[in-house]
């Protein structure tokens, strides 16, 4: 094993998108056995700094691997095609009126039925959103197009997460 390894490497995967999440979690459990520091306990401080370095690579690259957002934006990156949301915020007219008129019905939304439907609303929007990822990535091998997608799913995430939000104020 390499430290510079990227995380499909390290995880013996292949560099596509659509990933076996059992998987995943298998190889992570095996790795962390490999590396647990408690197996260098008697092998000096040298031994168990490195154990720890690796321990914490392997989680890292399960962080990654397993959250299909982040292994979405870590394939774009890996293929030279950066999300930069913090700079690039462009999104097409279509997507960014569908989620104009989202947030408007969430500003209006009074009761938990309301949140309920526009949550399904969201939900149905990020599906397609994570299918368009893998066939850019998978499939077309479109890294500059996948990483706008994934600028997009992050959008959608962030609007979950206040729907989340709004939730909880009516709950009050």
């Amino acid at each position: 094993m390499n430290l510079q390894s990227t995380d499909f490497e390290l995880f013996n995967l292949p560099l596509t998108f659509a990933q076996d999440r059992a998987a995943i979690d298998a190889r992570w459990k095996e790795l962390q056995r490999e590396v647990h520091p408690d197996k260098f306990a008697t092998h000096g401080a040298a031994a168990q700094r490195l154990s720890m370095q690796w321990s914490v690579r392997i989680n890292e690259a399960y962080q990654r691997l397993k959250d299909p957002l982040k292994r979405a934006a870590y394939l774009c990156e890996l293929h030279q095609a950066p999300i930069q949301a913090e700079n690039n915020t462009a999104m097409p007219a279509a997507f960014l009126v569908q989620q104009m008129e989202l947030r408007e019905a969430l500003e209006e939304a009074s009761s938990e039925e309301n949140l309920d439907e526009i949550s399904l609303q969201a939900n149905r929007i990020s599906r397609e959103q994570l299918s368009k990822v893998e066939r850019l990535l998978d499939t077309e091998r479109d890294y500059i197009q996948a990483a706008q997608a994934v600028r997009a799913l992050m959008f959608i995430e962030r609007f979950s997460q206040d729907i989340a939000a709004h939730y909880e104020a009516l709950g009050q």
